[in-house]
């Protein structure tokens, strides 16, 4: 088996690292206009590593519910909600993944439909930012469930799993996971800090920044290589499993990368530099 401490498992420490790493280029910016919107604007370094941290996510969750499709284990009620579950989450971050850059809308400069220029908040083509009276569907609803579903998984039910082990088992029954409390506690403090720190009208997609690195590490660390998972991980040779933790933490970092250069490519910087979207 592979070693499932957080502290020396290579995917959840460079997923921390990332999300401290973020912050403090936030922190330093902070006194430069320019610089915190190039990393918090649309189509800036935050937004397009969100869509790439989901998009990476979503792939792993096919992955392993298409190995279990192909298990030859009996198909029971529980193996069929198992499977539901697997496919419906990849397909719900999936779908996060294309809302986050508006399903690729500025990317083609494809112009929005009548029904999203008049009913979303920012005239895009997505649903998360569709007009509620004077609010928007993500900041009323969206991020309220967010906010619950997050502690629940991240906090409630680990501490609840370490009292009560039928918890976690039951939960991992059904397809899901629970992430260790030394991985989801970094999450949530980032994410305080972050608020209580930069001082920014879009400083909310450094949270959304942390939680999609923070789920993308631990889903690859529970499914694929069994960190704080308590079913057999796809892979169970501690070698194999090593090298391919060392190798899923360098695309991590390069996915770190590939966001600075996709946001130069959509002209954030320049759209940054020139005043786009910051307040009068």
């Amino acid at each position: 088996m592979s070693n499932k401490k957080w502290h020396t498992h290579p995917v959840i420490a460079t997923g921390i690292a990332i999300n401290v790493f973020v912050l403090v280029l936030a922190l330093i910016w902070v006194d430069d206009s320019a610089k915190l919107w190039r990393l918090l604007i649309e189509d800036g370094i935050v937004e397009w590593m969100q869509f790439l941290c989901f998009a990476v996510t979503s792939g792993l969750l096919a992955f392993v519910f298409m190995d279990r499709l192909k298990s030859r284990a009996p198909r029971t009620g529980a193996a069929r909600l198992e499977l539901l579950v697997l496919g419906g989450l990849s397909a719900l971050v999936a779908l996060a993944a294309l809302e986050e850059i508006s399903w690729f809308q500025r990317v083609l400069d494809v112009k929005s439909p009548d029904f999203f220029a008049a009913n979303n908040r920012q005239a895009e083509t997505n649903i998360h930012n569709l007009a509620l009276g004077d609010g928007n569907l993500h900041k009323d609803v969206l991020l309220k469930i967010i906010f619950i579903t997050g502690m629940a998984h991240n906090l409630i039910l680990p501490i609840v799993a370490r009292f009560k082990p039928g918890v976690q088992r039951w939960i991992e029954s059904v397809g899901v996971y629970l992430p260790p409390l030394s991985a989801s506690i970094p999450y949530l403090v980032l994410v305080a800090l972050s608020h209580l720190l930069v001082d920014h009208p879009r400083k909310g997609e450094l949270g959304e920044l942390f939680g999609a690195v923070h789920y993308m590490a631990t889903v690859f660390a529970a499914y694929f290589v069994g960190v704080g998972y308590g079913r057999a991980p796809l892979f169970q040779n501690a070698p194999d499993a090593r090298r391919l933790s060392q190798l899923f933490a360098l695309l991590m970092a390069f996915l770190l990368l590939v966001g600075f250069l996709l946001s130069a490519g959509a002209g954030a910087g320049a759209a940054a530099a020139a005043g786009f979207g910051v307040p009068d």
